[in-house]
C-alpha cells in the first residue's frame, strides 16, 4: 500500500485495524479500548500515535483519500482515449475497495457523518480527489465529441459519481456478498453507454 507522507507505518497499522473494526461492529463497536485489543497495545500506547477516536478515522479518510490520489494518477495515462482513462478510473477504484473493503465501511458507516464536522470535511476531501480526476476525463470526452455535451461536464460528473456511490453503499449492505469486480464492470459499460455520443 502506498503510505501517505502524513502517516507512519505503525499509524497505518491502527487505521486499517479500526477499519476491521467498523467493518465488523460499526462506529459503536470502533472504541480506544477494543482497538488497544485488537492490537495487543495498551490504550496508553495508542494514545502515543492518534490522540481520540475522531483522529483514528480521520487518519483512516486521510490516507483514503491520498492513496486514491496516488493510484488514480499512476493508473491513468495520457495516451488512454477518455473512454479508457473512465474504465481504468473505477476499475481500480473496484480493485482496491474489493481488497480493502473496511475503506468502503469507513466511508458508509451509519452515524459516522455525525460523529464530527472535521470527519465530513474528511469524507468531502475524498470526493474532492475524485472529482479532480474524473472531471478533465469527462471534459476531454466532451470536446473530442466521445462523451455528450447535452449535460455539463460538472453534471456528469455528479450524476456518474452518485451512481458508482449508490453501487458501492449497496455492496456496502450486502455485506460484500456479490462481486463488486463484475457489478462494477457491467456499471461502468451501462454509464458509457448512457453519455457516449450516439
Amino acid at each position: 500500500m502506498v503510505l501517505s507522507e502524513k502517516i507512519s507505518e505503525r499509524q497505518l497499522e491502527i487505521v486499517e485495524a479500526a477499519g476491521k473494526i467498523l467493518s465488523a461492529s460499526g462506529v459503536s463497536g470502533l472504541t480506544i479500548k477494543n482497538l488497544a485489543k485488537e492490537m495487543n497495545f495498551s490504550e496508553s500506547a495508542l494514545y502515543r500515535h492518534f490522540s481520540s477516536k475522531e483522529e483514528i478515522i480521520i487518519g483512516l479518510l486521510e490516507y483514503l483519500a491520498a492513496n486514491m490520489d496516488v493510484r488514480y494518477t499512476n493508473a491513468i495515462t495520457s495516451i488512454q482515449t477518455p473512454e479508457e482513462k473512465f474504465t481504468t478510473m473505477f476499475q481500480n477504484q473496484f480493485s482496491f475497495f474489493k481488497n480493502n473493503p473496511h475503506f468502503v465501511v469507513a466511508v458508509f458507516s451509519d452515524g459516522l457523518l455525525e460523529e464530527s464536522q472535521r470527519i465530513n470535511a474528511t469524507i468531502s476531501k475524498i470526493m474532492g480527489v475524485k472529482m479532480k480526476h474524473l472531471l478533465p476525463i469527462i471534459l476531454e470526452g466532451q470536446q473530442k465529441h466521445i462523451f455528450t455535451n447535452a449535460i455539463t461536464s460538472e453534471e456528469m460528473v455528479h450524476i456518474v459519481m452518485g451512481t458508482f456511490r449508490l453501487l458501492m453503499y449497496k455492496w456496502r449492505v450486502a455485506n460484500f456478498q456479490f462481486d463488486i469486480i463484475t457489478n462494477g464492470d457491467n456499471m461502468i459499460q451501462s454509464i458509457l453507454t448512457l453519455i457516449k455520443n450516439r
